[in-house]
């Protein structure tokens, strides 16, 4: 019996056709670039948590200087996608893929100077947990930067936002910008400051919907096959209310462990 991930090949393949090469996450290097703004990356050793396929953790190193990046996932199928990326980018000496089990981070207290993740963190049910377990990897003095796909609340999610969720499939774990901030200002974190960018993505969104629905429907289905571009359309659909009404809000996430 073969194993299920929750980003297979064909998945994999379809978001990096509607995102770019090697991001599973919308925005490419402008959003990351927006993450990680006012933040000094040269020379320092970044963990990138959730690292998907690998273009980020290139960026990181390639295009911010980094010094080290640290890429984790739980996946096998992104993980040696990433790998492959790296190696082809001739990045082998200052990026590393690791897979890992979720839990505690298999790293010393103290390790990074940057914590950084693009859109990981939804998959993460203990948002406490993660937070402390990021400020305990960062030495001190480091910054946590990340952007991450929250609701407005906490507790019941609407109808919609509940079928959307369904929709996904990707067992999605969302919290409120609320739950965000306690957790990470319950780890330690100074000047926790939460950026919502719902406005952003909803016109993305909708873009993309486009997109996949016109003139260029029949090319995406040659590619990637009638009935599986049916379902992300569905997604699509189910996604635009949720965006619309806000419960639906990307957020970026900052925090800095004290010195």
């Amino acid at each position: 019996m073969s194993e299920e991930f929750l980003y297979d090949r064909q998945e994999i393949n379809f978001l990096e056709e509607l995102w770019g090469e090697g991001f599973l996450s919308p925005g490419g290097l402008d959003e990351v670039a927006r993450v990680v703004k006012g933040i000094d990356l040269k020379g320092n050793h970044i963990l990138d948590i959730g690292c998907g396929s690998g273009a980020i953790a290139v960026l990181l190193a390639k295009e911010f200087g980094a010094g080290k990046v640290t890429g984790i996932d739980v996946e096998a199928p992104v993980c040696s996608a990433a790998r492959k990326r790296v190696k082809q980018a001739g990045l082998d000496e200052s990026v590393e893929i690791l897979e890992v089990t979720p839990g505690p981070m298999p790293f010393e207290n103290g390790t990074f100077d940057v914590v950084f993740s693009k859109d990981s963190i939804i998959h993460i049910p203990d948002k406490e947990a993660m937070a402390a377990e990021a400020f305990r990897v960062l030495k001190p003095g480091g910054q946590f930067a990340a952007s991450d796909w929250l609701t407005n609340h906490d507790g019941k999610m609407s109808p919609e936002m509940a079928h959307y969720v369904k929709m996904e499939a990707l067992e999605f774990q969302m919290a409120s910008p609320s739950k965000y901030r306690t957790a990470m200002e319950t780890a330690g974190f100074e000047g926790v400051e939460l950026v919502n960018r719902n406005p952003w993505y909803a016109q993305v969104s909708a873009a993309e919907l486009e997109e996949l629905t016109g003139p260029n429907r029949a090319e995406w289905e040659a590619r990637h096959g009638v009935e599986f571009i049916e379902q992300q359309i569905e997604i699509w659909i189910a996604m635009q209310p949720v965006l619309k009404t806000g419960e639906h809000c990307p957020h970026h996430i900052r925090g800095r462990k004290p010195d």
